[in-house]
């Protein structure tokens, strides 16, 4: 009978063990999927296009009671990751103004046409090239971009901020990172 003692606390250990790989292997099966949740949802919010206004308008001054606006917003980094600190984020959108904020803004800010820009002099590596495949289908067929530099810089806020406008068409084309 000494040897059946004896061999309950072993088997008691074995148990313990395997109860706990099982909870630790529970714990793992539930952090993948939560991180491939986060992912899927991640990758669902980065698709949606927003017609939301915008809620920061210290981000796009002066662009007046706009009639419309298409937006997306990517994040930059991994805001799954279970490290901690935050996510820097990039927006882009595509804005109609009213024809007299348009006219108001390329004058205030002396708009001149990108295509008359060297690229390499810019502050910034943004063109409207660079627009995402979903916010195409707003803008105007055969744009006339204009840019402005002291626009880009005005007033500080919380983004970097590179806006190129099609006056013809009143649409203004924006791109925004945090920093």
């Amino acid at each position: 009978m000494t040897t059946g003692r004896r061999a309950r606390p072993a088997v008691l250990a074995a148990a313990a063990g395997l109860v706990l790989v099982l909870v630790l292997a529970g714990c793992n099966t539930a952090a993948v999927d939560e991180t491939r949740g986060c992912q899927e949802q991640r990758q669902a919010d980065e698709a949606k296009v927003r017609v939301s206004r915008w809620e920061s308008p210290e981000d796009l001054p002066h662009v007046g009671e706009y009639s419309e606006i298409h937006w997306q917003a990517r994040a930059l980094g991994n805001p799954c990751s279970r490290a901690p600190g935050p996510t820097d984020w990039e927006y882009q959108g595509v804005i109609v103004l009213r024809p007299e904020d348009a006219h108001r803004l390329a004058e205030q800010f002396a708009f001149v046409p990108f295509a008359s820009i060297d690229p390499a002099e810019l502050l910034h590596s943004h063109t409207p090239t660079d627009v995402r495949p979903d916010l195409v289908p707003f803008l105007p067929a055969k744009p006339r971009w204009l840019h402005s530099q002291t626009y880009n810089e005005t007033l500080p806020s919380a983004v970097w901020r590179v806006v190129f406008l099609d006056l013809e068409h009143q649409t203004l084309l924006f791109m925004l990172n945090d920093h």
